[in-house]
C-alpha cells in the first residue's frame, strides 16, 4: 500500500471549513494513513466580504500568510487540475484514479472548495467504492436519502456559507460600543499589520522580478492588501474618544456600529431559520448527513464567537447565542438547536475535532 499515492489535505486548525472536512474524514472512517495532513499557518483570522459598500474580497488570511505564498499558490502548476480559486484552505489534493497504478506517473487535482471536498470524501469511501482503503471502519453514506432531503441539505449548507453569517466576517464586527471596539482593535491590529507586511513583500518581489508569478496572483495579493488597509483604517482610531474624532471619523465609527448591528440581525435570522428547518436530532433526522458536516462546524465557530465552549450543554449554548444576538430574535433554550448541539457533542468525530476547544 505504501506505493499508492495518497491524498494531501492542506488545512488550518483555525479554519471553520477545515473543521468540517476533518469531521467528514472521521465520520467516513478514513484511516490515519490514507490522507497526509499538512498545516497551513493562517494566523487566527480570515476575511471575506464584510459589506458590499466597504469591503470586496474573499480572503483566507494570515498571520504568516502561507496560503498566499507562491509555493502554495503554485500547486496548480504541478500537474494539478484546480476546481476553483487558489489560496483557499482547506485544499484537498488527490491523485487521479487513472494514475493510481505503480507503472503510471501519478497526476493530481486540487479541490479547493469545502463543499466539493466533503462530497468527494463521501463518494470516495463507501461499501461499494473502489478506493485503495486501509481502514476497516464503517463507511456510512452521508448523501441525503431522498430528493426532498437533498434539497433541504443544499439549502442548509448554502445558508451557513453565506457572507452575512460567516463567522470570519462576524469576528471583525464583534464590537457593540467604544469599549468593545478598543478590545477588538487591540486583538486585530497586530495580525493586520503582519498581514499587510507579508502581502507587501510578495507584491514587491513580484514587481521587481525577484519571483516569477502570474498577473492573476499579483492581482490577488493587491486585492487582499487593499482589504487589509481598509480594516487597519477602521481600527487605528479605536482608542480615540468619540469627542476627539473629526466628523469623517465619527461617521465611519457610526457606520461600523450599524454594520455590526446588522450583522447580528442577519445571524439572528439565520439561527431562527435553523431552529425551524432542522428536523432533529440531526439536520435531516436520525441519520447524519453532509449537511451536518457544514452546520456543526459553523455552529461551533458561532458559539465560540458568542463566548461559548465545547463543554456547554444545549441550553447553555443557546443562552450564549441569545445574549449575543439580542432579544429581537427569541431562540428558546429547549428548541431544536439545543437538541442538535447535544446530539453532535456525543459524536466521536466531534469529540476528536474539538478536543482542545471550539475553533
Amino acid at each position: 500500500m505504501s506505493s499508492v499515492p495518497k491524498a494531501v489535505l492542506y488545512y488550518s486548525s483555525e479554519s471553520i471549513w477545515s473543521s468540517a472536512v476533518h469531521l467528514s474524514l472521521e465520520e467516513k472512517g478514513y484511516g490515519a494513513d490514507e490522507v497526509d495532513l499538512r498545516v497551513v499557518d493562517l494566523g487566527e483570522f480570515s476575511l471575506t466580504r464584510l459589506h458590499d459598500s466597504v469591503y470586496s474580497t474573499n480572503c483566507n488570511s494570515l498571520d504568516k500568510g502561507e496560503n498566499f505564498a507562491p509555493s502554495f499558490l503554485r500547486l496548480s502548476n504541478k500537474g494539478l487540475e484546480v476546481t476553483t480559486s487558489l489560496a483557499m484552505v482547506p485544499t484537498l489534493v488527490v491523485p487521479l484514479q487513472k494514475t493510481l497504478s505503480e507503472d503510471v506517473e501519478s497526476r493530481y487535482r486540487a479541490i479547493t472548495e469545502s463543499k466539493a471536498i466533503i462530497e468527494f470524501l463521501d463518494k470516495s469511501r463507501s461499501p461499494w467504492s473502489q478506493t485503495h482503503t486501509t481502514s476497516s471502519a464503517p463507511a456510512p453514506s452521508l448523501t441525503p436519502a431522498t430528493i426532498a432531503f437533498t434539497e433541504t441539505s443544499a439549502e442548509l449548507i448554502e445558508l451557513v456559507h453565506t457572507d452575512e453569517v460567516n463567522p470570519n466576517n462576524l469576528e471583525y464586527m464583534n464590537a457593540r460600543d467604544t469599549d468593545s471596539l478598543k478590545n477588538l482593535a487591540r486583538e486585530m491590529l497586530p495580525v493586520l499589520h503582519t498581514r499587510r507586511a507579508v502581502l507587501s513583500k510578495y507584491i514587491s518581489d513580484a514587481d521587481s522580478g525577484k519571483i516569477q508569478i502570474s498577473e492573476k496572483t499579483t492581482a490577488l495579493w493587491k486585492e487582499k492588501k487593499a482589504a487589509t488597509e481598509v480594516l487597519l483604517g477602521l481600527y487605528k482610531n479605536a482608542d480615540v474618544s468619540e469627542s476627539a474624532l473629526n466628523p469623517e471619523e465619527k461617521s465611519k465609527r457610526a457606520e461600523y456600529f450599524e454594520m455590526a448591528r446588522c450583522a447580528r440581525a442577519s445571524l439572528g435570522r439565520a439561527l431562527l431559520r435553523l431552529q425551524k428547518d432542522i428536523i432533529g436530532p440531526f439536520a435531516l433526522g436520525d441519520q447524519l448527513s453532509i449537511a451536518d458536516m457544514h452546520l456543526s462546524a459553523w455552529l461551533a465557530s458561532i458559539v465560540k464567537l458568542a463566548g461559548g465552549a465545547a463543554t456547554d450543554n444545549g441550553s447553555a449554548m443557546v443562552g450564549r447565542l441569545q445574549e449575543y444576538i439580542g432579544t429581537e430574535f427569541i431562540l428558546g433554550k429547549q428548541g431544536r438547536l439545543s437538541q442538535y448541539w447535544e446530539a453532535m457533542k456525543e459524536r466521536p468525530s466531534w469529540k476528536k475535532v474539538y478536543a482542545e476547544g471550539l475553533h
